[in-house]
């Protein structure tokens, strides 16, 4: 897949993100291919999987659906977790994924190897990259770096403070404004169709959308809220 074709399928649609943490009810890889074939049966332009489920979860789901499948590992909770390393760039391209997703923020990555390096393996591997970030000078520099995709994902997520309810919008608008030919990707908190439809107005190429669409456990808890309430 090329960074073009990649983009002509998802532009100004939806991407649904299938995973699962530890202890979650739905932390089964058969379960999260059948969420995945659910979610591009419902209109999902591409999956972003892996997570906690690594390598057999993006394989699993690689190997069930016909869209693209954007991989990732999640190895520990705090720093630099998300496709942490220069190995596990390399695996989940090995599994199948087209694209890789990893951590492009500015933290010290755990095998003290450049983010340059994830991305040289990754291309080497025949898969594109997809550079998650919490911040515009992340995102500048990803992109320079040769990230062929600019995700928000980490944003609100890298502070000292807990992350806002909300997504971060102006972080879409100010990355387009920066980066007016690049692929961007609105990711995080986006927990409702307008929310997504605002990151499409700020300038996003597309939207993931997880929790709001994959966590039935979440998605109730907010219904008894306000029932309760």
């Amino acid at each position: 897949m090329t960074p073009e074709s990649f983009a002509a399928a998802v532009a100004g649609r939806l991407i649904v993100s299938c995973q699962a943490g530890e202890g979650h009810p739905l932390r089964d890889t058969a379960a999260l291919v059948r969420m995945a074939r659910a979610a591009v049966g419902g209109g999902a332009a591409a999956i972003r999987c892996g997570g906690v489920g690594g390598v057999p979860d993006v394989a699993a789901v690689a190997a069930a659906v016909d869209v693209p499948v954007i991989g990732l590992t999640k190895d520990g909770t705090g720093g630099v977790f998300i496709t942490p390393t220069l190995e596990a760039a390399r695996a989940v391209a090995a599994a199948g994924a087209q694209v890789v997703a990893a951590d492009a923020t500015f933290r010290p990555r755990p095998d003290g190897r450049p983010l340059t390096a994830s991305i040289e393996a990754v291309h080497d591997a025949g898969a594109l990259f997809m550079a998650d970030v919490s911040a515009l000078d992340e995102g500048i520099a990803a992109s320079e770096a040769g990230a062929d995709a600019i995700a928000t994902t980490l944003a609100g997520y890298t502070g000292p403070g807990p992350a806002p309810d909300g997504p971060d919008v102006e972080l879409v608008r100010a990355l387009r404004h920066a980066l007016p030919d690049a692929l961007i990707v609105a990711e995080g908190r986006y927990h409702s169709p307008a929310a997504a439809a605002s990151a499409i107005e700020a300038g996003a190429t597309c939207v993931v959308v997880g929790t709001a669409i994959t966590d039935p456990q979440w998605i109730t808890s907010r219904f008894a809220a306000a029932v309760a309430s």
